[in-house]
């Protein structure tokens, strides 16, 4: 077992790492990624294990791997082999990659150590053999961990391995990207799509963009972006109001977490009406369920999937606090239909809401026994439970095949799905990135319609993926400051979310812009409330260490 351990040093540049096996597509998107970036005015070099470069130690690794014959050998043993491939890799360690990161530069690497661990494995060698030689490599890298790797996966396409071979080799990459993943983010990319699509996921994916070294206005607005053009799509007045929404909301976000006194802002919408955060995971809802429903507790699959769905059902922290006090551990090990729902039917009967107002859930209507929505509910989850769905959701290849088997129960439509599909992909249950996929609800029909009076021809969800991809540049063009959460730029979700939040702003701003539904008022109030949240993101998000340096600076200050 590998046991690397390391702190992470600072150099100037930052270390973005993609792996996957032969005939994934990574290098092809690796190349893209590293456009992209020059496109935005940053330094980036791509250096790629053992390497190709003429005259370099690694080109003549690369040689004898694939035919050994050119260096007047026979053959190579595996263990050889991979010995081999770690003299490559510290070569380009020290001669091209620490010197590149130590000048500010970002770096773009194409397989890391492991490819070394997981070839090895399946090739046969010792796993103390590779663990040793591994060791030895890190030793080279001076403490620097990567900000992001990418596990680039693909179910179609070329692939030089064999059918059993690529079995195992998938295996061995899940296994090391679960125990990797806990050190530095990981991020999983499905590559069945387009590169377009592929490159959107992993822009999607990068924790901490926010360190990244800062381009011109004019060098954003020159990005090769999926879309580089709303045209056919056109947009309304409302369009800029979307954008300046979302840097408003997300100033609001950072006032309050300083603990400015109120009011966080001079917009009279936003002071008199309650809006939902710029970013999905930091509403109040979504805390609890990260902190104190997905991430306390037992973390088998099972006990995570039941615990965030029979949450999200309910999406009440009442509901959820009543039935701990009742039941004790929520666990579907000790689940009994019974219990839960006798101390659902008590609650409605002294006259509490059990259900969120957020979105209104559909009711099994006669498929119940006595007609109660809750009980077809809890009804519901458990059949999920015995049809082994949290398994299923596990090996589902993207958030959309995951979306696909939660849209196949009663009373889970489109909407529900997504959310739900989100929510579980907050845990370590799934490794998905949050730009892969998107489904958009009512709300963000009605508020995309306002937000352009021609969609060209262009989908809803592609509408959403336009503006997510073109976030930096149109925050740009407006002259807004907007503040990322912590370096994660904003999600399909979050622009999902932002899409059905304007629709509501807009009712009172642009009176005159009508969506779908045309509804006039905003129902819900803003309430003053001070209490402060301790934000803290799923884990693999890597946000949390550097919300609590930002807490202990404030602290000191």
């Amino acid at each position: 077992m590998i046991s690397v351990h390391m702190k992470r040093q600072s150099p100037r540049g930052r270390l973005f790492v993609f792996e996957g096996l032969d005939g994934s597509g990574k290098t092809t998107i690796a190349h893209a990624f590293v456009r992209r970036l020059r496109s935005w005015g940053w330094q980036c070099d791509y250096v790629a294990f053992p390497g190709k470069s003429v005259g370099s130690l690694g080109k003549l690794v690369y040689d004898i791997h694939h035919d050994p014959r050119t260096a007047g050998i026979t053959s190579v043993t595996p263990t050889s082999l991979q010995v081999l491939h770690i003299a490559a890799h510290i070569d380009a360690i020290e001669s091209e990659i620490l010197p590149a990161l130590n000048a500010g530069r970002c770096v773009v690497l194409d397989r890391y150590w492991w490819s070394t661990w997981v070839y090895g494995v399946v090739a046969g060698v010792s796993k103390d053999s590779l663990d040793a030689m591994i060791q030895v490599e890190c030793v080279h890298w001076a403490k620097v961990l990567p900000d992001t790797v990418f596990v680039i996966s693909r179910n179609s396409g070329a692939n030089t391995a064999s059918v059993m071979d690529r079995q195992s080799l998938s295996q061995e990459y899940a296994a090391l990207a679960s125990r990797e993943r806990l050190k530095y983010p990981v991020t999983q990319i499905n590559n069945d799509g387009t590169t377009a699509d592929s490159l959107t996921a992993v822009m999607g994916g990068l924790p901490n963009q926010q360190q990244l070294p800062l381009a011109s206005a004019a060098a954003l607005q020159r990005v090769p972006l999926v879309f580089t053009r709303l045209a056919p799509a056109k947009p309304t007045i409302v369009y800029d109001t979307y954008w300046r929404f979302a840097a408003e909301r997300q100033s609001v976000f950072f006032a309050r977490l300083a603990h400015q006194p109120p009011p966080w802002t001079s917009d009279p919408i936003l002071q008199e009406y309650k809006f939902t955060n710029a970013y999905r995971a930091s509403d109040r809802v979504s805390q609890y369920l990260i902190r104190h429903v997905i991430y306390d507790g037992d973390a088998s699959p099972e006990e995570v999937f039941f615990r965030t769905i029979l949450f999200k059902v309910f999406n009440r922290i009442e509901t959820w606090e009543r039935l701990v006090r009742e039941v004790g551990t929520v666990s579907y090990a000790t689940y009994s239909f019974r219990r839960y729902d006798a101390v659902l039917s008590k609650a409605m009967s002294q006259g509490e809401r059990i259900y969120s107002a957020a979105y209104i859930m559909p009711s099994g209507g006669r498929s119940s026994e006595d007609g109660r929505k809750h009980s077809m509910h809890l009804k519901l989850i458990d059949r999920m439970m015995r049809e082994e769905l949290p398994a299923r959701i596990a090996d589902a290849r993207s958030m959309g095949k995951a979306f696909e088997l939660l849209r196949t129960y009663p009373t889970i439509g489109d909407f529900l799905a997504y959310q739900y599909v989100t929510d579980l992909n907050y845990s370590a249950l799934t490794g998905f990135s949050e730009m892969e996929f998107v489904a958009p609800g009512p709300g963000a029909l009605n508020g995309i319609r306002k937000c352009f009076s021609d969609l060209g021809g262009l989908s809803e969800a592609d509408i959403i993926k336009v503006v997510a991809d073109r976030q930096q540049m149109e925050f740009a063009r407006l002259g807004l400051t907007f503040k990322s959460l912590w370096g994660r730029p904003l999600q399909l979700i979050d622009c999902q979310n932002l899409f059905c939040e304007v629709d509501k702003y807009a009712r009172v701003k642009h009176p005159e812009c009508a969506g779908v539904t045309d509804r006039k008022r905003i129902k819900q109030k803003h309430r003053l409330n001070v209490t402060s949240i301790a934000y803290w993101y799923p884990p693999k998000w890597g946000l949390n260490d550097r919300i609590n340096m930002e807490r202990e600076h404030v602290s000191t200050v």
